[in-house]
C-alpha cells in the first residue's frame, strides 16, 4: 500500500489546483483597490493642504493690511490732533489769562546788531 499511496501523491501533485487562480486575481484587483483607495485619500489631503496654505496667505495679507492702515490711522489722528491744537490753545488762554492774539498791523520787529 505504500506504493499505492506514494502513487496517489505524485497524482495529486500533477493535478493543477484551480483554486490558486481565482485568489490570485482576488488578490491582484483588492491590491489595485487599495491603491485607488489610498491614491483618493492622499489627493483628499493634498487638497486639504492647499485649501489651508491659501487661507494663510490670505489671513498674511489681511494682517498686513491691517497693520499698514492702523498706521495710517495713527498718523491721521496725529493730524487731527495738531489741527485741533491751534484754536484750543487760543481759546484756552483768552479764557485762563485774558489774552488776544495780535493785529498783525501792531506788530513790530527789532532788528538787534550782531
Amino acid at each position: 500500500m505504500s506504493a499505492a499511496a506514494a502513487e496517489a501523491r505524485v497524482a495529486a501533485a500533477r493535478r493543477p489546483r484551480p483554486a490558486l487562480r481565482p485568489r490570485a486575481r482576488r488578490r491582484v484587483s483588492s491590491g489595485v483597490a487599495w491603491i485607488v483607495v489610498f491614491g483618493v485619500l492622499l489627493a483628499g489631503v493634498v487638497a486639504i493642504n492647499v485649501a489651508v496654505l491659501q487661507s494663510n496667505i490670505r489671513l498674511d495679507k489681511l494682517g498686513q493690511e491691517r497693520a499698514s492702515l492702523r498706521a495710517d490711522n495713527a498718523a491721521l489722528q496725529s493730524q487731527v490732533s495738531a489741527a485741533a491744537a491751534g484754536p484750543w490753545i487760543t481759546s484756552l488762554a483768552a479764557r485762563k489769562l485774558g489774552l488776544q492774539q495780535a493785529d498783525a498791523s501792531h506788530t513790530t520787529y527789532v532788528e538787534i546788531a550782531p
